[in-house]
């Protein structure tokens, strides 16, 4: 009777070793295949491996900033932790995005991106923006936005 059971132990480790493998399998292929470990580093490039960035990523090569910032110096928390989780979140919003095709064209910023974004013009522009934080905002909004008046500074106008 011990050896049924240690049958049946085996066969159902074998089965979920199966299970593992395939999931591990298809997790690596996907990966492969979306070009996941790009979206670790801070190549622009990265951003065109789905053409709904395309526009842009070519407005921002027009920009102002193009010279002194990447994507991810406005679009990412500058510090490492909060950096990555971010990237990851990103990560997992835009591939489920694309994979179930229900996204917007154009692509359409998230108001706690938007919050990162703002951050991040203060933190690189704090000798001219310092003072405004404690501004009003413009026509009820309720903080001071840079985006607000500069919003073609990163990506520069629209064609």
């Amino acid at each position: 009777m011990a050896m049924n059971r240690s049958a049946r132990i085996t066969g159902a480790g074998l089965l979920l070793s199966l299970l593992a493998g395939l999931l591990i399998g298809l997790g690596g292929y996907t990966a492969k295949f979306a070009e996941a470990t790009s979206y670790l580093s801070d190549d622009p490039k990265a951003c065109v491996n789905c053409h709904v960035m395309r526009e842009p990523h070519d407005s921002w090569a027009r920009g102002l900033h193009h010279a002194v910032a990447n994507c991810n110096d406005c679009h990412v928390p500058a510090d490492l932790l909060p950096r990555y989780l971010t990237k990851a979140v990103h990560g997992w919003r835009h591939s489920k995005a694309f994979t179930l095709q229900n996204f917007h064209e154009p692509i359409r910023i998230a108001p706690d991106d938007l919050k990162i974004i703002e951050n991040n013009c203060v933190r690189c522009h704090t000798e001219m923006s310092g003072h405004m934080a404690a501004l009003p905002g413009p026509k009820g909004l309720e903080a001071t936005n840079c985006t607000h008046c500069h919003g073609s500074v990163g990506h520069g106008p629209r064609r």
